[in-house]
């Protein structure tokens, strides 16, 4: 079966515009680079990765360029702009350019912006009418409370290729599985959005179980279909709580009870054709 596996992530703390990721974070304040996760992702048979931004700078979304220039494993790249700069349509037309193809998405860091109303500000229209005009998609990095905003936005822009990071990021360690079940069954029935099977063992703590996390899976089964999932790993932030091998294993046997027969859509299809991305393999 082929894998892609829709975000990763790569940091080197040395160039300093990483805002979030601070010394408490013990298991990830160091770099994370290719050679860390190249033998794991060739032992399960991953083809490709989606490398998703970590920075809110353009600076960042250059270094990941360059990463994928020399990785063939590295299938795209889902960068970062200024969303309510006035230039924010040139800055994406210049990322473009620049990418030669490689950039694949954009993503604004919407859970670290105070205000949970951020997306449905007027200022946003260029840029997001700008994804539209040079076939980006936005991949929409929230939590909860951000999900009705979200779902106004894409009711705006229904043209914007769009994924939901992290399942919406429910609390799963805080049981709060009602509140995001209702706005996840809206979102999916009022927009397009595809959502990614990640980020949920974070949500959910170290010593969660598959069986933890199942309720929270199946109602994403329920709400997108398989034809709207796609799986990612979200490493390394998913070493805080375990390592690569365990998601991967996880996911799979939940995507084989929950959805038998599309293990080949959620794990690579859906990515592939969301993303725009070209077939990719070891050489």
């Amino acid at each position: 079966m082929t894998i892609v596996d829709s975000h990763l992530h790569f940091w080197q703390l040395s160039r300093g515009d990483y805002l979030w990721l601070t010394p408490e974070f013990s298991e990830l304040y160091r770099d994370f680079a290719p050679n860390d996760i190249d033998a794991t992702l060739r032992e399960c048979g991953v083809e490709s990765v989606v490398l998703v931004q970590a920075a809110a700078t353009e600076a960042e979304t250059h270094y990941l360029l360059d990463l994928a220039r020399q990785h063939p494993l590295i299938a795209g790249v889902v960068g970062w702009t200024d969303f309510e700069a006035a230039d924010a349509p040139q800055r994406i037309a210049s990322l473009c350019r620049d990418a030669q193809g490689r950039l694949k998405g954009v993503r604004p860091m919407v859970q670290d912006i105070p205000d949970p109303q951020w997306l449905l500000r007027s200022a946003l229209d260029p840029a997001f009418d700008a994804l539209a005009a040079n076939d980006l998609s936005f991949d929409a990095l929230v939590a909860p409370v951000h999900l009705p905003a979200l779902a106004q936005r894409l009711g705006r822009h229904p043209q914007v290729r769009a994924v939901l990071d992290h399942a919406g990021k429910p609390d799963i360690a805080g049981n709060g599985f009602d509140g995001w079940a209702q706005q996840i069954t809206r979102l999916a029935g009022q927009t397009n959005v595809l959502c990614k099977l990640s980020g949920l063992l974070s949500e959910a703590g170290r010593d969660a179980s598959a069986a933890d996390i199942e309720p929270y899976v199946a109602h994403l089964f329920a709400s997108f279909g398989p034809g709207r999932i796609m799986w990612g790993s979200d490493w390394p932030v998913l070493t805080a709580t375990a390592d690569y091998r365990r998601w991967f294993d996880m996911a799979k046997a939940l995507v084989g009870r929950l959805a038998a027969g599309h293990e080949e859509d959620v794990f690579a299809n859906n990515a592939q054709r969301f993303y725009r991305l070209a077939r990719k393999s070891y050489p």
